[in-house]
C-alpha cells in the first residue's frame, strides 16, 4: 500500500479495485450523492469502471482521488483528493465521506493536507473546488481551509449554477495567518 498523504488521524492512498465494496457503499448511498450532481451507483461493476478510470487518471496526471482511512483501525471513511478537469483546464479538490463521519473534521483535515501536498510536492499553481450552492457543509470546508469564492457558474452546460472556490499557495499561506 503506497501512502500518499498522512495526517494526525488519516491515511490517504491510491484507490484500487480492492476498494470496490467500500467505494460502492459510499457511492450507492443517496445521502452521500445528494449534493454531488451524480446519480447513485447501481452496481459493483459500475463502481469497478469508475475505479479503473481513476487509476488511469492517477497514472496520467500523477495525482487523483485517494482512498481515505482512519489510522486507528484502518477504517475506510471515503475519499479525498485532486482531479484534473480537462473541460475547464483546472485541478479540483474533492471529497466524499460516509455519513457516519460527517461533522468530525475529516474533510477539513484531509483537504488541508491535500492542498499542502498539491502546492508543495506537486507544485500545482492553482486549485479549485466546486459545490452545489445548497451543500453548506462542503462550502464551509472550502472556507475553513483558506479557499475563497470565485464565481457562480454551471459545472456542465445547461445545469444550474454551482459555487466555485479557488486558491493558490500564496492565498492559503495568507489565510492560515488569519
Amino acid at each position: 500500500m503506497k501512502i500518499v498523504i498522512e495526517t494526525d488521524r488519516l491515511i490517504l492512498r491510491e484507490i484500487t479495485l480492492d476498494d470496490k465494496e467500500a467505494m460502492f457503499k459510499l457511492h450507492s448511498d443517496p445521502a452521500v450523492q445528494k449534493y454531488t450532481g451524480e446519480p447513485v451507483v447501481e452496481s459493483i461493476e459500475e463502481m469497478e469502471q469508475a475505479i479503473a478510470t481513476r487509476i488511469i487518471d492517477h497514472k496520467k496526471y500523477g495525482f487523483g482521488r485517494w482512498a481515505t482511512f482512519l489510522k486507528d483501525g484502518m477504517q475506510f471513511v471515503g475519499w479525498a483528493g485532486l482531479a484534473y478537469l480537462p473541460e475547464f483546464d483546472e485541478i479540483d479538490l474533492g471529497y466524499r465521506f460516509l455519513p457516519e463521519y460527517w461533522g468530525s473534521g475529516i474533510a477539513t483535515e484531509a483537504s488541508r493536507a491535500i492542498l499542502d501536498y498539491g502546492f508543495d510536492t506537486l507544485k500545482i499553481k492553482r486549485i479549485i473546488a466546486i459545490a452545489l450552492k445548497e451543500h453548506k457543509a462542503s462550502i464551509r470546508v472550502m472556507e475553513k481551509v483558506g479557499m475563497e469564492f470565485e464565481k457562480f457558474a454551471p459545472y456542465e452546460p445547461g445545469s444550474i449554477d454551482a459555487i466555485w472556490y479557488w486558491c493558490d499557495k500564496e492565498l492559503i499561506t495568507k489565510n492560515k495567518a488569519h
